[in-house]
């Protein structure tokens, strides 16, 4: 098969469409014919060496796909060959099949287009495993999102509003701000021009959020402890602002604070099932009801992986970016 190879550490340049071996099968996956793939960001950490694949993953990029099952695993019964499905998985999406445990595979959702399908798996699995199942996110609190217009931020727009919450984000231009109003924000902040801060705490009556999604870190950490109402939860799930800050903690105990974080590709397949469940349960409905749509830039064939990543490193686009076999 056909797969993007990471011919050594470093920028976009680097990747490579080459042909290698097929996925081996084991009895507990399903051989996945990929479709589409989908770009996240850790794809660019781990091309330029950085959060490497867990045990046993695929040592390809690609953490979502949607396609066909082209074959099944002896213990699998849920799935059988033929069937249109979408996936999480631990890499291997930018190749042209993938083996992938069957408890990470969900039915394409209903009016949802195969290609489309592939830009749900990563954000759903990690937007309800932070906010709703742990965070606890419910029908009448508010939520701050950071990074409004990123693909996770444009699922949790739609889902947190479907589920009865009031929604905040921040995003570094007009446009993207206007976009994020258009599928349901609440309040958009301009964090280029605006303290985020003092814009919650005058849209709240001075109250602050419940609950923040953030992938920024350090950066943003004191600033969104001051952010939070009593009892808020704050929930990191990227680092890109870095790793180590000072801070006051005074506003943790003032105000009964909650601070968690977790990634999703290093979670034990248990874990993953799980979420993939919940997802299917929880999310799947208001897919299919068109309450949730999939938010899609621009889509490359596999061949040009250099592009998209490039792209997705000018942090230039709203959504998704999907690449196509």
């Amino acid at each position: 098969m056909k797969a993007i190879v990471i011919t050594s550490p470093g920028g976009p340049e680097v990747l490579q469409l080459q042909e290698v071996e097929d996925p081996q099968l084991q009895e507990d996956e399903v051989l996945i014919g990929v479709h589409a793939t989908a770009l996240n960001r850790a794809d660019t950490l781990q091309r330029k060496g950085f959060h490497p694949p867990p045990k046993g993953a695929s040592p390809y990029l690609g953490l979502e796909c949607s396609g066909t099952v082209l074959s099944i695993g002896k213990n699998v019964s849920k799935w059988k060959i033929g069937d249109q499905v979408c996936a999480l998985l631990g890499g291997g999406g930018y190749a042209e099949k993938v083996a992938v445990p069957a408890g990470q595979v969900l039915p394409i959702p209903p009016g949802v287009s195969v290609t489309d399908a592939a830009s749900f798996p990563e954000v759903a699995c990690t937007v309800w495993s932070t906010i709703f199942m742990t965070s606890r996110l419910s029908q009448g609190e508010t939520l701050l999102v950071h990074g409004g217009s990123s693909g996770i931020g444009t699922f949790a727009i739609q889902i947190a509003k479907y589920r009865g919450a009031r929604v905040f984000v921040t995003a570094g231009s007009e446009e993207k701000l206007a976009f994020c109003k258009s599928i349901g924000a609440d309040v958009a902040i301009n964090y280029k021009t605006e303290d985020f801060v003092e814009r919650v705490k005058e849209e709240t009556g001075g109250q602050g959020v419940d609950v923040i999604l953030d992938c920024m870190g350090a950066s943003y950490y004191q600033r969104n402890l001051d952010s939070l109402n009593l009892d808020g939860r704050l929930f990191i799930i990227g680092l890109q602002g870095g790793v180590t800050t000072e801070a006051n903690l005074r506003p943790l105990l003032a105000k009964r604070l909650t601070v968690q974080a977790a990634g999703l590709r290093n979670r034990s397949l248990e874990n993953k099932a799980a979420i993939i469940s919940e997802v299917e349960k929880n999310v799947w409905p208001a897919i299919a009801e068109g309450k949730v749509k999939p938010v899609v830039y621009k889509s490359f064939p596999l061949a040009e992986a250099v592009d998209a990543h490039r792209l997705m490193e000018s942090s230039k686009h709203i959504g998704k970016i999907l690449l196509v076999p």
